[in-house]
């Protein structure tokens, strides 16, 4: 991970969080909160503006909309399975994402963020709240904007295709017990015998 200093805005930054996936980080005075998303674009440069949409339902949205802050920590594509399923999965509000978490640092604006499997990251300053009935949009002045690696950043397809695990499909049929050999089918034929070891039906069990 490379170092940066403080304050540091660097607009370079700004092409990593393009297409790519994100945990939007927010606080309170009681804790901290997260959510994983893909909506923030850049709307101007000077000063370093973005636009932000997030679900109202979001608990995050609620914590936003309190402290007019929030940072964003850009995924990369070594991030694992679990970083997915301990801030995108989970409602916040009953639980601590960042509880045993050890790869978070704090902003000067003293919003949480990432650092392992990131990067890009933004802290920004909420400016105006446009109000789309279901969604926000939160306009917000970039007060930190860093990189912290070169590693590409993470896509949606990138995510489905290499990172989310794939359903595992449960076959139907009858394994052999002597030698291992499946049949697949929802039931053995009238007097089957196993094509490998030659034993009779009586010798085969359903899969689990």
């Amino acid at each position: 991970m490379e170092t940066h200093p403080n304050n540091l805005i660097d607009s370079q930054a700004l092409f990593n969080l393009s297409y790519g996936l994100f945990v939007l980080t927010a606080k309170t005075k009681e804790k901290d909160n997260a959510c994983i998303v893909n909506t923030a674009i850049q709307v101007t440069e000077d000063p370093l503006r973005l636009i932000v949409a997030l679900n109202k339902a979001n608990y995050t949205h609620d914590m936003i909309v309190d402290n007019q802050a929030f940072a964003v920590s850009v995924l990369t594509q070594s991030t694992p399975y679990s970083i997915f399923e301990r801030f995108g999965f989970h409602s916040g509000r009953d639980t601590d994402k960042f509880a045993d978490f050890q790869a978070v640092e704090r902003s000067d604006g003293d919003l949480p963020y990432l650092t392992q499997h990131v990067n890009t990251v933004i802290a920004a300053n909420v400016e105006q709240i446009i109000d789309f009935e279901t969604h926000s949009l939160f306009i917000a002045k970039v007060s930190q904007c860093f990189v912290l690696s070169k590693e590409p950043s993470v896509t949606y397809q990138y995510y489905f295709d290499n990172i989310k695990p794939k359903p595992v499909v449960k076959k139907k049929g009858f394994v052999c017990k002597i030698c291992g050999y499946v049949y697949e089918g929802e039931e053995l034929p009238a007097g089957f015998t196993c094509p490998v070891c030659k034993h009779g039906a009586e010798f085969f069990e359903p899969l689990k």
